[in-house]
């Protein structure tokens, strides 16, 4: 085996796990959020219902679509709103007004994320669930 072949072996091994690292600690980030954030609980099993929904009705191509972007969009941002919570609370304890500030506009951007999650849910379902009666 040549050097170069043997060297970008080598490399493609490296780069390889720090990509099963990286991995790993997202899940890990994923495992805390579901451990310590009762919202986060409550959105996954919002999502379990949409999904149940989803498969129940069967949405359309366009539909799972905008179902996964709205869903992805509100885990992102509960799981920001929780490392942003977190840095602030590591730098300071004690009650600050900015800090105050910054956690507000944080859980503002989750409370967006929902309200654009209900409305794309209720635009996909109401047609479906009203079809049923």
């Amino acid at each position: 085996m040549s050097f170069t072949k043997f060297h970008t072996i080598l490399i493609v091994h490296t780069m390889l796990h720090k990509k099963i690292n990286n991995v790993r600690y997202a899940l890990s980030g994923l495992y805390l959020a579901w451990q310590e954030e009762f919202s986060f609980r409550v959105q996954v099993v919002a999502m379990l219902l949409a999904l149940l929904f989803g498969a129940y009705f069967g949405i359309t191509t366009t539909e799972w679509l905008f179902l996964f972007l709205t869903i992805s969009f509100v885990l992102s941002a509960e799981v920001f709103n929780t490392a942003l919570e977190e840095l602030c609370d590591k730098y300071k304890a004690d009650p600050d007004p900015h800090i105050g500030k910054i956690k507000d506009l944080a859980a503002a951007a989750v409370l967006i994320a929902s309200f654009v999650a209900l409305i794309v849910g209720a635009i996909i379902f109401i047609p479906y669930l009203a079809a049923l009666s």
